[in-house]
């Protein structure tokens, strides 16, 4: 178990798992609020926010991969070597909750998201992805059964463009998914108080 991940709420027996992803260069803790939303949402789940395994190369906090010298040619890739821990991570918490990937929500943001919606191409552990201002590293090849995937991304997002979150919809719902975005005039590369409530709507 990694002592940098945060339980926000952990009932006697979960009823669901909600796991929440940071982006680089953060830690566990910026996400405790938006877990204590989530905690109210959903009082029978088990909430945690996810701490990456690495030190951010960038400077503070942590990370799942690199992203000095990253490249739209080899994004995929350092996910590809960053996967097996995300999986590990995932299955552990799954197993101190006790629940299934039916009643696991993965909420990701920005590199969190990048990990929680590129897992759906390689394992069935989730059954609703929550991506805030993030993207698939490259556009998804399979839609996993049952899986529910939300986008919820910036309109002016400089960081992550917000036209990967309305081509990964668009072609998960030709692959046969479940998959909405909405896009938020104004907002930047973060999670605002729109964003927020709408990672608690895709909870349901």
């Amino acid at each position: 178990m990694n002592e940098a991940s945060v339980i926000v709420s952990r009932p006697v027996r979960p009823e669901a798992l909600v796991l929440l992803f940071h982006g680089v260069g953060s830690t566990a803790d910026n996400l405790v609020p938006l877990g204590e939303l989530a905690a109210r949402e959903r009082a029978h789940a088990m909430v945690v926010s996810v701490s990456a395994p690495h030190p951010s190369t960038p400077g503070a906090g942590r990370e799942w991969f690199s992203v000095i010298g990253v490249t739209e040619q080899g994004r995929p890739d350092r996910v590809r070597d960053a996967m097996p821990s995300f999986l590990e991570v995932v299955s552990m918490w799954q197993a101190e909750a006790g629940v299934d990937a039916s009643r696991t929500t993965l909420v990701g943001f920005s590199q969190g998201a990048i990990m929680a919606l590129e897992a759906t191409q390689v394992a069935d552990l989730s059954g609703r992805v929550v991506s805030l201002s993030g993207r698939f590293a490259q556009l998804p090849r399979r839609a996993p059964d049952g899986v529910v995937f939300r986008f919820v991304h910036g309109a002016v997002d400089p960081v992550i463009d917000p036209r990967f979150s309305v081509q990964s919809a668009q072609t998960l719902r030709a692959l046969g998914a479940d998959a909405t975005v909405q896009l938020l005039p104004g907002l930047a590369h973060g999670i605002d108080a729109r964003a927020a409530r709408l990672a608690m709507e895709a909870l349901a």
